[in-house]
């Protein structure tokens, strides 16, 4: 197509130049003029490499960057389509289309500048033909010529061969472009006419050595030198020379009058007894009459002496002794002084001299034929944009795109076809207007409603209260006014109406009612928008000064001055911005509003040799150089460079794609759409839809006919996100209430859900890998994958694709076509980033003019990013990169929320007023309302098949055991779900053979990592294989601890003074409450005995120990045997035994070292990690710590001693624990029933200690009462001596000195496995683990609170209010506080929320500038009894579900246990 453009850009310049000619050359038709006006040559002959105008001007301004699927010709002058490349059929005229080709290239001696082949004769003949000259290259000066092959014979040999001789002349015989020599080398054949069965080198040689037999799916002409395509039989076009090929055809074959030898061969009759035998029958000179055979010739050869033209009796006999005989495929002229080709035989040309091969032509083409532009030929339709030329003036391959697909209207004199999709759909294609013409109104299916004006919606929206047509006709004739969900309606016409549709400056009432009386409102114009002088309307900054009046008083336009210059070949007028054509100045006649045109140097004429390269004018500043349209004057202001209108890829220019051209520019479609008529527009074939969920509903709006369909849903709550997959023909969403993808099809035959138990709000199909992505709203932001006809139904079995450093998610789009993933979210400031659809090279793209992006679109033709702004009210996009970032901030964008694009359109949902709208998408202007509902609109997708093209997916190649995703390119990766691994084979995922992981702490998440994906990547610049654990209602995580009995994780949150525990289930982290939470104190060191499920902490204001220095101290867990084992430590921190026991190791961030060392305090080793060393695990043998300098990294050293870095990423990490069965193997004298301890069971090698919680007293060896030394009503601090009343605990006040009234305790969830003793044998110590992750404390105090409670206790003895004791050989009820007697039935006064137990106890911990004292606190087992019911959490989505107030009841298996209800639940 740019080809053609350019030539009917020459041929206008052309007749541009030609007006002052007086009598111009006519060039017949399929030929153009040379620009000097001296000669015409055909069309194919320009730009094809070889100079054929004496000018040279069929060679000039040629298209030397070819577009996306075409091939440039080795010349560089000419452009094919990619296909024609090596099609047997020479399309370049040096034939560089056919060369390096599979089949072997005749005449084909010298490849060179990759791209051509030369014949030998080209070589060493004194001319460079190859750009790298080689043709040239190592040529023997004495031999005056390149020696072919064939002239390499000796002496002795020579007698062997013919005509073969050593060429005296100075170079060889060089042929043109397209020919081969004959062997004798005197002459040059066309490669066409080689082996066609007509000798027309004089030696015979064009016809020698050729196939002799045809391949399977070949016919043989009949003389038998040459092999066709079976494809190429009968197809009106003569392959063969002898026209065997196109003889037996069901049509008749002009010319054929004999048939023979056995009906393979068809002589015209001129060959019928004219004494020569062409038939090997011999039946063309069988019953030969010698009369009636000189009648025959007398018949049909004579010479016209006198002729007249009207073929009376003018002729005679001929005198020769033969008529005359034309070759195969040629016919003679009618004065049979010539033969001319079948082929030029009404071609539109005259080829005889006496015309007669354009005479009694057809004019009338029948159905299913084409009429050349000459008028003087048919050819099938199909023969139209078929890349062959069948006519002359080349007009059936003129104004092709690509060949023309479903072409049904031809219009504008001709020069286009639409296909009948563009026919009567509204829209003008044809400049002649003949594609809107004579259209018959088209009838509605039967579950639509014809609209007066012509549309169809759905019969559903009859009389619903809203009007759906145009012209309001679905609310006409009505029985009954409509139910309203609005508070207005109209007043006559009963149409509801929202608030927000009054005085909107749109008419929504038939009677016009709702804009009656609007009072002129004073609006405040936005941060991306400019003001109109009247107050009363805001426009987006870009329309300033724009060229084009968008205010309704015009301010817009006012005071910009000059907006622009003229170019060189118009005049800028003085005052104003008005460009005049050049004939136009100095002509006498004031064009100009001010007259600038005229007077002052008018009178100076250019010299008539003039400096100026292209035009020179006369102007009245005096004469100036001028440029042709498409050219810039250079500096110099003499010469001119040609404009380059596609430079940057400017938007506006072409929809699609721009080329550039010497003078102009091109532009080109996307496959599947047509260029407009203007030239620089494209339109896609077939009528798109747009899908919308409005509030509960899908609706399809037709973008051309604006027809109207719901598709139906089970949704009860809004539908927020939508897509659909075009080969299933399928519609995916997600809504509010479903907590589940469901889909339906197109047709709405089906229905069914593709998976349940997910909260999300925003979904994307990938058509190209087959998968969908979801926003995970549960996992608190993660973007999860899963296969479009996927079966699973466990989260379990999800592949999570990115779920690091997300605060919240708004949206997500893909770009398939890529492999990219985008996304938006808010934290501290808005953001947009993108990835591969793998999770791999995640960046961000737009950091900038944001506020709150809440939904994506990605335009694949323009290769941008678009985002709606709800809270700047506007629409925002940037190049895929993030940069050329641009602001749409329009009247009608106050509320967006979903968007979309589409070629050159741009859609939006607005829920405040019920509104989808569309607009250019770069200018924003011709915004039009394409849907307007009470109800909310919300996702928004645009449906066609071309935006879905199948394409072959990366992924097919593979084969996945799971998930196969793409990654930018696109490439194929295969995924695995959390929990396996992939294989080193990148194909399978495999379980796990090392259950050893990591726990990561960051301030928000906690991340688990196998250690085993250690064996397939190392050096990582992003996260490995891992499951993301966010953390609910955490603000500042410290510390962690984790028991694999039971799942349960322990945490300690700085930013709430608090510990919570959470249940690993699945995927994510469940909150089972907070079982500490102090006020005005921080915890600064947590461990879990996994054993007896004893939690040791520490805090900094309850201090009861006094040391010096940094050291490491142990003792056994009951506080016995205290001793120092290493005393020279500068910060240590993250404390952990080895799995046997005998060691500690920790960390010593202050010296950049890893220290161990035995638990008697010898055997110390040290390794050096250097600067940044925050935190520090131990594996097995293996040491993992982290550095975190300009980023986080995560090293590891192996047994064979080997500094590793594993991996680095930009996230913030606090802590780091490793977790395998070995470690938390064996057991201890607590394990069984609690070593019959009635509260603590303390472990100390060989036995174990029982301690009673405080304010209690030890009756026995094993248990405990209350200490009654403080007054009734009151209760001691932890010191034991200050007493406080009741009510002064647990009331969010510390009045303890050392704050121990306000360590309240909520509990939710406890253990779900009771404590039983392994089966292992026993391990010679306990490995305690305690992790004293914060190091900065200078005054910490331990305590102990153990969490388990007897299962003995009596619930019917006691009431449920305590527990019960063996004392003196009796039972006796130990009431807990606030309740007293035999039976703990009587409730003291003023009894409320009550502080923690404490016991004091001592353990092996990293002590920091003064040594700590380590404290237990017990924990109750899962079935202990409750003093009260404690509130279930109830998130937003529950309350949204059941409209009501948060339930007080909970599950069974989520049994509360409170032992001090704390003041505040989280």
């Amino acid at each position: 197509m740019a080809f053609y453009l350019l030539l009917s850009i020459s041929i206008l310049e052309i007749s541009v130049l030609s007006v002052a000619v007086r009598t111009p050359l006519k060039c017949n038709l399929g030929t153009k003029p040379c620009k000097d006006g001296s000669e015409c040559i055909l069309y194919q002959h320009v730009c094809d490499g070889e100079v054929d105008c004496r000018d040279g001007s069929d060679e000039e301004d040629c298209t030397v960057t070819c577009t996306k699927g075409q091939f440039l010709c080795a010349h560089g002058k000419k452009c094919i389509d990619q296909r024609q490349v090596c099609d047997g059929v020479a399309q370049c005229q040096d034939r560089s289309d056919e060369v390096d080709c599979l089949e072997y290239m005749e005449g084909c001696a010298h490849h060179c500048d990759k791209t051509r082949c030369l014949p030998d004769t080209f070589l060493c003949d004194g001319e460079e033909d190859c750009l790298d000259g080689t043709d040239e290259a190592d040529c023997d000066s004495d031999s005056g010529g390149h020696t072919t092959p064939d002239d390499e014979v000796s002496e002795n040999d020579s007698s062997n061969y013919k005509g073969i001789t050593t060429m005296s002349a100075p170079a060889p015989l060089k042929c043109p472009f397209g020919m081969k020599p004959c062997q004798d080398k005197t002459e040059c054949v066309l490669y066409s006419h080689v082996c066609d069965g007509d000798a027309d080198c004089k030696d015979g040689s064009d016809e020698e050595t050729c196939s002799l037999e045809c391949e399977n799916g070949q016919f043989q002409c009949a003389h038998g030198k040459k092999c066709i395509d079976q494809r190429q039989v009968c197809d009106r076009v003569a392959q063969c020379q002898d026209r065997s090929d196109e003889m037996h055809c069901l049509k008749p074959m002009e010319g054929c009058a004999h048939h023979c030898d056995n009906k393979t061969r068809c002589l015209p009759d001129t060959f019928l007894c004219d004494g020569e035998r062409d038939c090997l029958d011999g039946t063309d000179e069988a019953n030969c009459d010698s009369d009636s055979t000189d009648d025959h010739k007398n018949h049909r050869y004579f010479v016209a002496e006198d002729y007249d033209g009207n073929n009376e009796g003018n002729a005679t006999s001929m005198s020769a002794p033969a008529p005359l005989k034309c070759t195969f495929g040629t016919k003679p002229c009618k004065n049979n002084i010539e033969c001319v080709l079948y082929s030029h035989v009404c071609d539109g040309e005259a080829d005889c001299k006496d015309g007669s091969d354009e005479r009694e032509c057809s004019l009338e083409c029948g159905s299913g034929q084409f009429q050349c532009a000459h008028g003087k030929k048919c050819i099938d339709q199909r023969q139209v944009c078929d890349r062959v030329a069948q006519c002359q003036d080349r007009s059936d391959e003129m104004h092709c795109m690509k060949p023309m697909e479903g072409c049904a209207h031809h219009c504008d004199n001709k020069t286009r076809c639409l296909p009948d999709t563009f026919l009567c759909d509204g829209e003008r294609d044809c400049l002649d207007g003949t594609d809107e013409a004579n259209c018959a109104d088209e009838s509605c299916g039967s579950g639509e409603f014809r609209c007066t004006s012509g549309q169809c919606v759905s019969i559903s929206m009859r009389c619903d209260g809203h009007p759906d047509c145009w012209d309001h006709s679905d609310e006409e004739s009505c029985h009954k006014p409509p139910q309203c969900t609005t508070n207005r309606r109209c007043p006559q016409s009963q149409e509801c109406l929202l608030e927000e549709w009054v005085c909107d400056g749109e008419q929504d009432c038939k009677d016009g009612s709702d804009e009656e009386n609007c009072e002129m409102v004073q609006l405040k114009c936005g941060e991306f928008q400019w003001a109109c002088t009247s107050k009363s309307q805001c426009v987006p900054k870009a329309w300033r000064c724009d060229g084009t009046k968008d205010c309704a008083d015009d301010s817009d336009e006012a005071g910009c001055g000059q907006v622009g210059t003229c170019p060189s070949h118009q005049f800028q007028c003085a005052s104003t911005s008005e460009c005049l054509d050049m004939a136009l100045v100095c002509n006498s006649v004031r064009n100009c509003a001010d007259g600038s045109d005229e007077g002052g140097d008018c009178k100076t004429t250019c010299p008539d040799k003039g400096i100026c390269v292209q035009n020179c004018y006369s102007t009245p500043q005096g004469t100036r150089c001028g440029c042709k349209a498409g050219y810039q004057l250079d500096e110099d202001a003499v010469s001119c460079g040609d404009i380059d209108e596609c430079v940057g890829g400017r938007q506006g220019v072409c929809s699609h794609s721009c080329v550039n051209t010497p003078g102009s520019f091109h532009c080109h479609c996307n496959p599947g759409y047509l260029l407009e008529s203007d030239g620089r527009h494209c339109k896609i074939m077939g009528e798109p839809y747009l899908l919308a969920s409005v509030q509960t509903d899908l609706f399809l709006v037709g973008l051309r006919s604006s027809s109207l369909d719901v598709l139906v849903s089970s949704a009860k709550k809004a539908i927020l996100s939508v897509d659909y997959d075009w080969r299933d023909q399928r519609v995916f969403w997600v809504s509010l209430d479903s907590e589940s993808i469901k889909w339906s099809s197109l047709d709405q035959k089906k229905r069914g859900t593709l998976f349940k138990g997910i909260k999300s709000d925003c979904i994307a199909v990938d058509w190209v890998g087959r998968n969908l992505y979801w926003i995970d709203g549960i996992g608190g932001g993660r973007i999860i994958a899963i296969g479009l006809n996927s079966t699973i139904t466990s989260t379990l079995d999800l592949t999570v694709i990115l779920d690091k450093e997300f605060k919240q998610l708004l949206s997500l789009a893909l770009l398939p076509q890529k492999g990219l993933l985008f996304w938006s979210e808010i934290s501290n400031e808005a953001k947009i980033e993108r990835a591969g659809m793998d999770g791999s090279e995640r960046r961000v793209v737009v950091s900038h003019s944001l506020s709150w992006p809440g939904s994506l679109a990605v335009d694949p033709i323009g290769e941008r990013l678009y985002w709606t702004d709800k809270k700047l009210g506007c629409i925002g996009s940037a190049t895929l990169d993030g940069g050329d970032v641009k602001i749409l901030q329009l009247t009608e964008t106050t509320n967006p929320f979903s968007v979309t694009v589409f070629n050159d359109m741009l859609y939006w949902s607005d829920t405040k007023r019920g509104t989808i709208q569309g607009a250019n998408k770069i200018t924003g202007k011709n915004c039009k309302v394409l849907l307007k509902r009470p109800a909310q609109p919300f996702g928004l997708k645009v449906i066609h098949p071309l935006l879905q093209t199948s394409t072959d997916s990366p992924c097919e190649k593979l084969h996945c055991s799971h998930l196969c995703v793409l990654a930018p390119g696109p490439k194929g990766v295969c995924k695995c779900p959390s929990g396996l691994l992939l294989a080193e084979d990148g194909l399978n995922c495999s379980n796990l053979v090392n259950s050893a992981f990591l726990l990561v702490l960051s301030p928000t998440v906690v991340t688990q990592i196998y250690l085993q994906t250690m064996l397939s990547a190392v050096g990582l610049k992003t996260w490995p294989e891992h499951l993301s654990l966010p953390l609910a209602n955490v603000n500042e995580a410290d510390i962690l601890d984790y028991t694999l009995r039971d799942k349960m994780l322990y945490l300690a949150d700085s930013g709430q003074s608090s510990v919570g525990l959470f249940k690993l289930k699945e995927t994510s982290l469940v909150p089972r409450g907070q079982f500490l939470q102090l006020k005005g104190d921080t915890v600064t060191a947590l461990a879990l005995d996994w054993i007896t499920l004893n939690v040791y902490w520490s805090s900094t204001k309850q201090s009861h120990l006094q040391g010096e220095g940094a050291h490491v101290e142990c003792a056994h867990m009951d506080g016995g045997k205290r001793a120092q084992v290493w005393k020279d430590a500068v910060q240590p921190t993250s404390l952990t035994f080895s799995n046997d026991g005998g060691e500690i190791y920790w960390a010593d961030i202050g010296a950049g070292v890893i220290g161990s060392v035995r638990v008697d305090g010898s055997g110390y080793i040290e390794f050096t990690t250097g600067d940044g060393l925050i935190a520090f695990a131990l594996s097995n043998s293996m040491l993992l710590w982290v550095t975190d300098l300009d980023t986080t990294q995560v090293w590891y050293r192996d047994d064979q001693l080997i500094k590793t870095l594993w991996f680095e990423v930009n996230t913030e990490v606090v802590s780091l624990k490793a977790y395998s069965k070995s470690s938390q193997m064996g057991f201890n004298f607590c394990s069984d029933g609690n070593g019959d301890c009635s509260h603590f069971c303390l472990a100390v090698p060989g036995g174990r200690t029982c301690r009673c919680a405080h304010g209690h007293r030890p009756v026995n060896a094993t248990h405990c009462a209350l200490d009654q030394h403080c007054p009734a009503g009151s209760r001691p601090c932890l010191d034991g001596h200050t007493c406080l009343p009741l009510e002064k605990f647990c009331d969010g006040h510390p009045d303890c000195l050392d704050t121990s009234d306000e360590n309240c305790v909520h509990l939710k969830g406890q253990s779900e496995v009771q404590s039983k003793a392994p089966t292992l044998p026993p391990s010679p110590s306990i490995p305690t683990s305690a992790d004293l992750g914060s190091t900065t404390s200078l005054d910490n105090s331990g305590l102990v609170r153990n969490l388990d409670v007897k299962q003995q206790c009596s619930k019917k003895r006691c009431n449920g209010n305590g527990e019960c004791v063996e004392t003196n050989g009796g039972t006796s009820c130990a009431c807990g506080l606030g309740y007293s007697g035999d039976s703990c039935q009587d409730q003291l006064a003023n009894t409320m929320q009550g502080p923690l137990i404490y016991g004091a106890i001592g353990l092996c911990a990293a002590i920091v500038v003064i040594s700590v004292l380590v404290a237990v606190v017990r924990r109750k087992t899962a079935n202990a009894r409750r003093a009260s019911p404690v509130v279930k959490q109830t998130s937003m989505t529950d309350l949204a579900k059941h409209g009501d107030s948060p339930s007080t009841q909970h599950s069974p298996d989520d049994t509360n246990f409170s032992e001090e209800v704390a003041s505040s639940v989280a």
